[in-house]
């Protein structure tokens, strides 16, 4: 099977948009999905990090969306037609996947960052037969199609607009996910989000939806503005006393944060602004040591990191859409959509801030917001 998929080939290298070949179908744990949308996340960006241990050349994209066309067989829970979004990939056998903690995965970084599934590894190639790292997050859904294990993927309803959906496999859910199951937020309680892009203003959305109250710390204009229409109080990240502001506009304190950006002044300004026995979640990735001012972590407030929203997303991700349908969940508004030709656009826009949420679409030849 011939397809076109976009392909990164060196870490300094621009995608390129070719053909690849998938030499056999799905195997009987795997369904093979014609992709609708993709959404592009900073994770896919990481691979350019000097010192990933990410393979290439490599089909990345691990927030797809699309049409089953073909299952490994009915044991798959699948059919040809159904509508589905695609998540991480988790192993299902190991302690963590049994205690429906997926994310938490025994093997989550092999799956999903450092190479994938091995078995049928040689089947993804270049037209030229050089072999392409098999499945990113168990998927590679810059592409038409993906082929991914029946686990990865979450049936939908085939009224919602399915292009969209992908960031609800990863970005959006990782925000939500912290709000609803990480902290456990509800009426009466305050969150601090540090950091207003994509995961940000989806723990907002869920903030506001679950009935707690939100503060949101960014240094774009556009983002707090966002911000404040989905219900949080903006604050500037240069405030002064960024920590004594929040703390008086949540009446003492937080009740828990979530620092999206890694920077090491911020996560201690989180610290402080919470309350005692505030929870501050994590959900970049540091690449150096974080320093702690004293006293940060006094009066029991506590840090940790945050995977994938804590969420199992056959359980979340309907809640969300749900929560879309009743219009308390608006993360379409956050959606630019692209062209798959368009990748390198959409990275750039991506990387300047000029838009929260690009999702690729394969299928499509003109560029619309």
């Amino acid at each position: 099977m011939r397809f076109t998929a976009a392909v990164l080939r060196s870490r300094e290298s621009r995608f390129t948009v070719e053909e690849v070949l998938l030499r056999t179908g799905p195997a009987a744990d795997e369904i093979l999905v014609e992709i609708a949308g993709t959404g592009m996340c900073r994770t896919d960006l990481a691979v350019r990090r000097p010192g990933s241990r990410s393979p290439l050349p490599a089909v990345l994209g691990h927030e797809g969306s699309g049409i089953v066309v073909e299952t490994g067989g009915p044991h798959t829970g699948f059919s040809e037609g159904d509508h589905v979004v695609l998540s991480f990939d988790s192993c299902g056998r190991c302690p963590r996947c049994l205690d429906a903690a997926p994310a938490h995965c025994h093997s989550f970084a092999s799956l999903n960052l450092f190479g994938g599934r091995t078995e049928n590894a040689a089947r993804f190639t270049d037209l030229a037969g050089a072999a392409l790292a098999p499945r990113w997050f168990g998927q590679s859904s810059f592409a038409e199609y993906a082929v991914v294990p029946a686990r990865n993927a979450v049936r939908v309803d085939p009224a919602l607009p399915l292009a969209l959906l992908g960031p609800l496999g990863c970005g959006f859910l990782t925000g939500a996910g912290a709000v609803l199951h990480s902290f456990g937020a509800g009426p009466g309680d305050t969150l601090a989000v540090f950091g207003a892009g994509a995961v940000g203003l989806a723990a907002v959305m869920a903030a506001t939806a679950c009935g707690a109250v939100s503060v949101a710390v960014d240094r774009h204009p556009g983002r707090l503005a966002l911000a404040e229409r989905f219900g949080a109080t903006p604050l500037h990240a240069d405030s002064p006393d960024l920590p004594g502001r929040i703390r008086r506009l949540t009446d003492g304190g937080a009740s828990c944060a979530l620092d999206t950006t890694a920077s090491a002044r911020l996560i201690n300004d989180a610290l402080t602004a919470l309350r005692p026995a505030g929870h501050l979640g994590l959900v970049a990735r540091l690449h150096t040591t974080l320093p702690i001012e004293p006293g940060a972590l006094d009066r029991g407030r506590r840090i940790s990191h945050i995977c994938e929203g804590d969420a199992v997303p056959g359980l979340l991700i309907p809640r969300l859409t749900g929560l879309w349908q009743a219009g308390r969940f608006p993360f379409d508004e956050l959606i630019r959509t692209y062209p798959l030709a368009d990748i390198d656009e959409a990275e750039q826009d991506c990387e300047a801030g000029r838009v929260v949420k690009p999702v690729l679409v394969p299928h499509r030849s003109r560029t619309t917001s």
